[in-house]
């Protein structure tokens, strides 16, 4: 088995899944993750933002995100939204799915959403969806005119040939990016991540030109990013700013919701990311997705109330902000708040400490010994419940990899342990040992019998 370093992380490829309303993409894209995340319905336009999900074929990973229906030309405010996130998709992807459908004929969306892909220039596969049976196969001849020699027929109802089309995908997609920090020893990538406007940008200038730092442009390998090498204290800093999404001119709806697909490739190159908010607003849902991400990708992570200036008096005086902020952004309740103004720098000076702070805890290894003691009295004080009238054991406990802390624990029962008991063990690790600001992981294993 080939091990990663322990000290790598790996870029996942991006397909999005496009095509005109109600041929079927939400259907596919739960067909492919093997989960109802999408919603799916037999109406057109229901999908009306990206929706993006983890997928795995023959040991491959890869990111696939769900859009909603193109309509090139409308005055509709949501299907001008939902070609602005299209358009998005396909730039951030690696691989695009064109979805058809097998049971009409071919539309004009049709055509206007192939010369969309093709001006792109990017990898796409073609999939004419609906054909459940061997016999549906000639309905696609009317496909052919659009100049395309291969189709894909699928049924992603039915699971019809789904196998093959992963084997494609496979195939097109770029093999997962690799990266390791040896060619940086110590350096450490920070992510700036937030909705428009919330001033992420601004925090990067005021940065350097408060601190009057050693800086060097690095190109970045996340499109609309832009990296900025930092040495202060002895210390280097990569600070990853990504450029957020612009409004387009008549567009006046807030497009915060769009934000996510961008994201995931920054916070997949960090080590811990900044949550910006807007302070003024405090933490939103689009906040919360963000959060969701950066748990899933097991980062170290600091929030910033932004615009601190400019809050009222009654809420800046408003005691426990910190924990209301905190509660309302669950996944990431572990992380240290910092109220802030990049624009008048008030204690931005504050976020060097925390960032070292808090890589010292997302790089932290617990000592065997202790690790196992600390088992050893939650299963005397606060043992597992039962699962169908049979004890759950615990064996051992051991940490073989950081970045974040990983724990693997050996066990009778690898998957009856329930959720509430998985947070009581990581709320008694974060107590036992000095965890603030980074993500931890849990591995069940099954103890090997003799």
């Amino acid at each position: 088995m080939n091990r990663i370093k322990e000290n790598s992380t790996r870029r996942k490829p991006i397909v999005a899944i496009v095509g005109r309303p109600n041929v079927g993409k939400s259907t596919l894209f739960n067909r492919i993750i093997g989960w109802q995340k999408a919603i799916v319905e037999d109406i057109p336009g229901v999908t009306r933002d990206r929706i993006y999900g983890d997928a795995e074929w023959e040991g491959r990973e890869f990111t696939i995100v769900d859009t909603g229906g193109f309509e090139p030309e409308s005055e509709d405010l949501y299907l001008s939204l939902m070609r602005s996130q299209i358009e998005i998709a396909i730039k951030e992807a690696d691989l695009i799915l064109f979805v058809l459908d097998g049971q009409t004929d071919l539309m004009p969306q049709d055509v206007e959403v192939l010369k969309l892909l093709r001006r792109s220039e990017k990898p796409v596969l073609h999939v004419v969806n609906k054909i459940d049976h061997e016999k549906h196969e000639l309905s696609t001849v009317d496909f052919h005119t659009l100049g395309v020699d291969n189709f894909f027929t699928v049924s992603a109802v039915h699971g019809r040939r789904i196998d093959e089309l992963l084997d494609a995908i496979l195939e097109e997609l770029p093999r997962a990016e690799l990266e390791t920090d040896d060619k940086e020893e110590g350096l450490i990538k920070v992510a700036v991540v937030g909705k428009p406007n919330v001033g992420k940008s601004t925090l990067v200038n005021k940065i350097l030109g408060e601190e009057r730092l050693l800086t060097s442009p690095i190109p970045g390998t996340t499109r609309d990013s832009i990296d900025t090498l930092i040495e202060k204290n002895g210390k280097k800093y990569l600070f990853i700013d990504t450029a957020g999404i612009r409004r387009r001119s008549k567009i006046t709806f807030s497009v915060e919701r769009y934000s996510v697909l961008r994201a995931i490739r920054t916070v997949e190159r960090a080590d811990i990311v900044f949550l910006m908010i807007d302070a003024q607003e405090g933490p939103t849902h689009q906040d919360a997705r963000i959060a969701e991400l950066i748990h899933d990708r097991g980062k170290g992570c600091i929030i910033l109330l932004n615009k601190w200036d400019l809050v009222p008096k009654k809420i800046a005086e408003t005691t426990g902000i910190e924990d209301i902020t905190r509660n309302r952004l669950k996944e990431i309740d572990f992380a240290p708040v910092i109220s802030i103004s990049s624009l008048t720098g008030k204690r931005v000076n504050k976020v060097f400490d925390c960032i070292n702070l808090v890589y010292e805890n997302f790089s932290r290894r617990a000592p065997t010994k202790q690790l196992n003691k600390l088992l050893d009295e939650i299963k005397i004080k606060t043992p597992p419940p039962l699962y169908k009238g049979n004890e759950i054991k615990f064996y051992y406990i051991s940490q073989p990899m950081t970045r974040p802390p990983t724990f693997v624990i050996f066990t009778n029962s690898v998957n009856a342990i329930p959720e509430s008991y998985k947070q009581f063990l990581e709320n008694r690790l974060r107590e036992e040992f000095d965890l603030e600001g980074t993500t931890i992981k849990f591995i069940f294993r099954a103890r090997r019998k003799k």
